[in-house]
């Protein structure tokens, strides 16, 4: 019998989710992009592969928000709303903290939360993942093609899973699976979003243990993508498995696959570090303060600083950010969300302008090491050298941060390629367009 699907809420949206098994160690299953978790069910080599995992542990899957059966959304989400996603399943399960597992799409999740929870993630299994669109093989004009006239076939069998072309009964599973999964608009939308997002120049703060699995001849996602991963995460572990399938759970080594996934999940751990994290660091500061200071005098300007404190950690507080400290006429603060972030620092400069305040924000997203109360690092040096390049009421982010918000529907005006004062190399800078920064 399949498990029960249940929904936690996530904001405003419901994410449809499966608890199964019984095992000591806690699984979040994070799926490839189409999915129904009812449906899955119905393949006997899923199943197999799923209650594989139940045999060990208690284990989580859940339909993406816009897929399945969880809710239909307007626009499809960026990195920060799958991870709110992940995490709220997580809490409505009861588990503090688990073992991701993520596959193809589903991957590229997990690595990201990964970096940013340490201290909810047990351990971190990538299987056939890719840390950007370079990495998979069809065109996106092939994959839209596709959508438009083949969508519902199971067609796309040939590239997710070639070895099972030939099965009937499998192929017109995975076309229902197609249309259970989403209608042909929301797909392209879904792919749309996808094509722009890019974790590479993150993975390598991913520092719980990880173990990366690719095919050498998958014919969705090149292995490079999968060698990527394991060349940038510290201390990981890689394995390759012949074969051409995308699926983890067909093809002659399914099992194998299977094997070395729990021989990995089972086996004595070191205990996680948490004195480094990744985190979206915002820098904010007021513009012209000195002459500012000089014209109020000191006891007005301390009155004004003390309603720009109160202003920011007000704002802070509506998007989730945690204060780090004041830095005389500015503020230090980190997301776990870069999206947040970047609207978090436009909504600071609106409402500090009436107030006759203009204030410049920078943000990076990086690995931050932890110290104490405070933060350090060479994240924090950039996120500092971007907000000094900036104007009054503007905010500016590395192409880090750019990247990494795809899908949330900000957009950017590009100011070029900067040296920033005691970081190597040069870095492309981003303005925010501010008229599209507002949602929470």
């Amino acid at each position: 019998m399949q498990p029960d699907t249940q929904y936690a809420k996530s904001g405003d949206v419901h994410i449809a989710y499966q608890v199964f098994g019984e095992g000591p160690l806690n699984v979040v299953f994070a799926p490839p992009g189409f999915t129904n978790v009812e449906h899955w069910w119905d393949e006997p080599e899923v199943s197999r592969w799923l209650l594989r995992l139940a045999n060990y542990a208690r284990v989580v899957m859940f339909d993406k928000r816009g897929t399945g059966l969880s809710d239909r959304v307007a626009d499809f989400p960026g990195l920060d709303q799958r991870m709110d996603d992940l995490r709220a399943v997580m809490d409505a399960a009861g588990m503090e903290q688990a073992a991701l597992l993520g596959i193809s799409e589903g991957g590229t999740m997990s690595g990201l939360f990964a970096a940013t929870y340490p201290s909810r993630c047990r351990a971190l299994v990538l299987c056939n993942a890719y840390p950007a669109s370079t990495f998979v093989l069809s065109t996106p004009a092939q994959i839209f093609d596709y959508i438009e006239h083949g969508w519902g076939s199971g067609g796309s069998v040939a590239r997710f899973a070639p070895s099972r072309m030939n099965d009937l009964a499998f192929k017109r599973w995975w076309g229902k699976n197609e249309r259970v999964s989403n209608s042909p608009a929301g797909a392209a939308a879904f792919v749309r979003m996808n094509r722009l997002l890019d974790i590479s120049d993150i993975v390598s703060t991913i520092r719980v243990p990880t173990l990366v699995i690719h095919r050498t001849g998958d014919r969705n996602v090149s292995v490079e993508g999968g060698r990527f991963l394991a060349a940038h995460i510290p201390g990981s572990r890689y394995l390759e498995f012949a074969g051409v399938d995308h699926l983890p759970f067909v093809g002659d080594n399914a099992d194998d696959i299977a094997d070395a996934i729990e021989e990995f999940l089972t086996g004595s751990r070191a205990p996680v570090s948490v004195d480094r994290l990744l985190a979206t660091v915002l820098f904010t500061d007021i513009v012209g303060s000195t002459e500012k200071a000089a014209a109020l005098g000191d006891h007005r300007w301390h009155d004004l600083l003390d309603t720009h404190h109160t202003a920011v950690r007000r704002t802070l507080s509506r998007f989730r950010g945690h204060e780090i400290k004041t830095t005389g006429d500015g503020v230090l603060a980190t997301f776990d969300g870069p999206a947040r972030g970047v609207r978090c620092a436009c909504a600071i400069a609106d409402e500090l302008r009436p107030l006759g305040i203009e204030v410049r924000a920078g943000l990076h997203t990086g690995e931050c090491e932890v110290i104490g109360d405070d933060i350090g690092g060479i994240a924090v040096h950039i996120g500092a050298r971007v907000a000094a390049l900036a104007g009054a009421s503007e905010v500016l982010v590395s192409s880090t941060v750019k990247d990494l918000v795809a899908g949330s529907g900000l957009r950017f005006c590009d100011r070029g390629n900067h040296l920033l004062k005691g970081v190597p190399g040069d870095w492309r800078i981003f303005a925010v367009e501010r008229s599209c920064a507002a949602p929470v």
